[in-house]
């Protein structure tokens, strides 16, 4: 609701929208980043709660500053409208991410050449997006860049090829996969990583040993690439709030010092964070990730 003129100067709380943006920041008209949150959760198979990641990331980045020291810049000025949150039915997960994949395409159209983040939600949500920049591609190749604590490589999980922990077998016949951060993965996955020329692991540990880490990551990607952030890729000490915590993930300084590369030498074409369960009494996480995705538009229009 837009507040009418003689009212504005009232104690009115921030919106609930990315950074708690005024009218003005936040309208799509005039906005070059789209926020989509997508609160969906049906396939976790640990501990629960990403339904209300989306909304504890908006929530927490009401209170981030916008000036951002590393860019010198205020990446906020470049517009950031945030879309209400996408409820997908509760049929089942098949026709939930038929729903998705619908409305990430009208997302899209809409959006013209504005940047998208969807924010979710479980990781089962990516392949929505993946396929539909596949798609609008077309020849060009697309490379997917996926932080993550597990490869998610499985055909089928728990019965369903929907799951979560599917999502990437799901798409990897149509992308290239550069997979940053795993310690967790099934002997199939392994085994399925060794065959394709198309699947590339970094596992955790070696980024820890290694010196020129990013420049390998880098030099496997292409031109085209679309990050898919599962938040588990961080070390559990920095955000304990998801549904499967690996012990040994990345910082946040390696995380920024291969985002910031990333967005600077390839076109990012849009990005998913997802994962996030909020405990609500350790907060820290939400703000966590909601700095990250504020990182991410700031790489992207600045840097």
């Amino acid at each position: 609701m837009q507040v009418p003129e003689s009212l504005r100067d009232l104690g009115w709380e921030l919106p609930h929208n990315f950074l708690g943006l005024d009218e003005q920041a936040s309208d799509f008209e005039r906005a070059r980043a789209v926020i989509l949150p997508v609160p969906y959760e049906c396939t976790t198979s640990y501990g629960g709660g990403t339904r209300a990641g989306p909304r504890a990331i908006l929530e927490a980045s009401r209170y981030i500053e916008l000036y951002d020291q590393e860019l010198d810049a205020d990446p906020s000025e470049i517009g950031i409208a945030t879309l209400p949150a996408l409820q997908l039915s509760g049929a089942g997960p098949e026709q939930a991410l038929a729903e998705l994949r619908a409305a990430y395409d009208r997302v899209l159209e809409a959006a013209g050449d504005r940047f998208v983040i969807l924010l979710g939600g479980e990781h089962s949500v990516s392949s929505a997006p993946v396929l539909a920049w596949a798609d609008r591609l077309g020849q060009r190749p697309l490379t997917v860049l996926q932080l993550d604590a597990h490869t998610d490589l499985r055909p089928a999980y728990e019965g369903t090829r929907y799951s979560h922990a599917a999502v990437m077998h799901r798409v990897h016949g149509r992308v290239d996969l550069v997979a940053v951060g795993v310690r967790a993965l099934a002997r199939e996955e392994r085994e399925l990583a060794r065959r394709s020329d198309r699947i590339h692991l970094f596992f955790a540990d070696e980024v820890q040993r290694a010196t020129a880490w990013t420049e390998r990551v880098l030099e496997r990607l292409g031109p085209d690439v679309y990050i898919s952030f599962d938040v588990d890729c961080f070390d559990p000490a920095l955000v304990p709030s998801t549904g499967t915590p690996e012990p040994g993930g990345l910082g946040w300084y390696e995380v920024l010092e291969l985002l910031r590369r990333v967005f600077r030498e390839r076109n990012v074409v849009a990005c998913d964070v997802v994962e996030l369960a909020p405990i609500p009494v350790l907060p820290a996480p939400d703000f966590v990730v909601a700095k990250l995705v504020y990182k991410m538009i700031g790489y992207k229009f600045f840097g």
